[in-house]
């Protein structure tokens, strides 16, 4: 019999005054109220009441106990609000890792409304292309533009991405286009540098196999948002996720190539470490994202 039920069921009955009232008040019958008692005392292998057809008298033992079951159970109804509370509202330090350009852009600039909504949680960012590792640093989520591999995390999806190799209409008119892969070795790829983390070059979907290819150029650097306006300004090819150049394919000011290589998803993720019970304010930071990230024309705007 369930522990919980034994105890609940002693405090009922001494606080009701009969085993018949209590077991009125818990809606069951008072031969199992009685059941509950017995079991009680069994496992505690001693007598907590006297029992009478008038009335019920606590042993010493009992008298002792029972100041104990109402200590344990009002614990128990006071860790039930808590956690029942925090399905509604979040508290406590949040610590997340996002890229750079993106978290300007897509993270960060969402903060205030969410401290409205939850003003007992404080926020710190880290904003960097790097990869973070985020349990050893201490992060309690992070947001990440590809795949996550690591089974030791849980990635969520917030929004559709995809990687696409584009530049300036101008710049195909002057160097052409790539038609295979093969084609990138002609051209002058802006990419990451090691410090940025993208050394292993540029990923791809050739023959159902994800291909990498090493892209090389004039520039380099460890900044998305400085190869971002590079390619913009005509000077190379870039590797750019849809989610800052949608606006820009729109206009027509950036074009695509090679899109029949494109991986089929590099999706926007949210992060987080394997954990039995994940935070309030984790939960409530992803839910909030995704909410704003789903909104008829976000991608296309200007800004967020």
């Amino acid at each position: 019999m369930d522990r919980y039920k034994e105890i609940e069921a002693f405090v009922q009955v001494m606080e009701h005054g009969s085993l018949a009232a209590a077991a009125l008040h818990a809606g069951i019958t008072p031969v199992m109220m009685g059941r509950r008692i017995d079991a009680l005392e069994k496992r505690l292998g001693t007598q907590l009441m006297h029992r009478s057809t008038r009335r019920l008298v606590l042993t010493e033992q009992g008298a002792t106990f029972l100041d104990e079951c109402r200590g344990l159970l009002a614990q128990w109804a006071s860790a039930e609000a808590m956690v029942s509370s925090q399905r509604h509202s979040a508290s406590g330090h949040l610590v997340v890792s996002a890229p750079a350009a993106f978290g300007r852009l897509h993270v960060a600039p969402h903060a205030s409304a969410f401290l409205k909504a939850h003003p007992q949680v404080r926020i710190s960012f880290n904003l960097t292309d790097r990869v973070v590792d985020l349990v050893r640093e201490g992060y309690d989520m992070g947001l990440r533009i590809g795949r996550v591999i690591d089974p030791n995390f849980v990635a969520i999806k917030l929004a559709t991405n995809q990687r696409v190799v584009c530049g300036t209409p101008a710049y195909f008119r002057k160097h052409g286009t790539p038609k295979t892969l093969d084609d990138l070795k002609a051209h002058n790829c802006l990419a990451f540098n090691l410090q940025g983390g993208q050394q292993r070059g540029w990923y791809f979907l050739q023959d159902g196999k994800t291909v990498t290819v090493r892209a090389e150029g004039n520039l380099d650097c460890n900044d998305g948002e400085l190869l971002h306006r590079w390619v913009s300004e005509g000077l190379g090819l870039g590797w750019r996720s849809t989610w800052e150049i949608q606006l820009q394919l729109q206009r027509g000011e950036l074009v695509t190539v090679l899109d029949d290589y494109a991986l089929p998803e590099y999706d926007i993720l949210a992060v987080y470490p394997q954990q039995r019970h994940l935070p309030a304010k984790v939960r409530f930071f992803i839910e909030h994202l995704k909410k704003i990230y789903s909104r008829p024309g976000y991608w296309l705007r200007d800004t967020p």
